[in-house]
Order: C-alpha cells, then sequence, then structure tokens
C-alpha cells in the first residue's frame, strides 16, 4: 500500500531531504577534520530522525489500513504486520 494523502508524502519527503542534508554535513565533517565527538553528535541525531520517520511512515501506514477495512490485508493481519514491524525498529 501506498502513502495516500499528498500531505502525509510531501512531509515524508520534508525529512528525508532533512536527514539527507544531515549526512551531507556529516561527509563535509569529516573532509574538515572535525572532532570525533561532533561526528558522533550529528550521526545520533541522524539516527533520531531515521527512527522518528520510520515511526511516521508506520503511523501513516496504519491510520490508512485500519481505516480501510476495504483493502487486501484484515485488520488482524495489519496489526500483525505493524507490531512485528516495531519490533525490527525499536
Amino acid at each position: 500500500m501506498d502513502i495516500q494523502s499528498d500531505d502525509d508524502r510531501e512531509r515524508i519527503r520534508r525529512r528525508l531531504n532533512r536527514i539527507e542534508g544531515q549526512v551531507r554535513g556529516i561527509g563535509r565533517m569529516l573532509d574538515d577534520g572535525r572532532d570525533c565527538r561532533d561526528v558522533v553528535q550529528q550521526l545520533s541525531a541522524v539516527r533520531s530522525a531515521v527512527h522518528s520517520t520510520g515511526i511516521e511512515v508506520m503511523r501513516v501506514y496504519a491510520a490508512q489500513c485500519i481505516s480501510d477495512p476495504d483493502g487486501e490485508a484484515s485488520h488482524d493481519d495489519v496489526l500483525d504486520y505493524l507490531v512485528n514491524t516495531l519490533g525490527k525498529w525499536s
């Protein structure tokens, strides 16, 4: 199932663009010889941003699937998928 809402898709795209910029910034930090502590701090920020974005995608997916009972998967299948995915994500 794809992300149906243009607003949701745009919000997630903005998050991903921000993460992409952070990763490029870390590359520049390495090129500039920045302190390892600074690099680790930025890597931690990227990890947190990726985690938050993944949670947001799962939230959107859950809202679409649970609110659309005519979808291909049953309610129980959707919940099982979400629980398993969240388990992998944590």
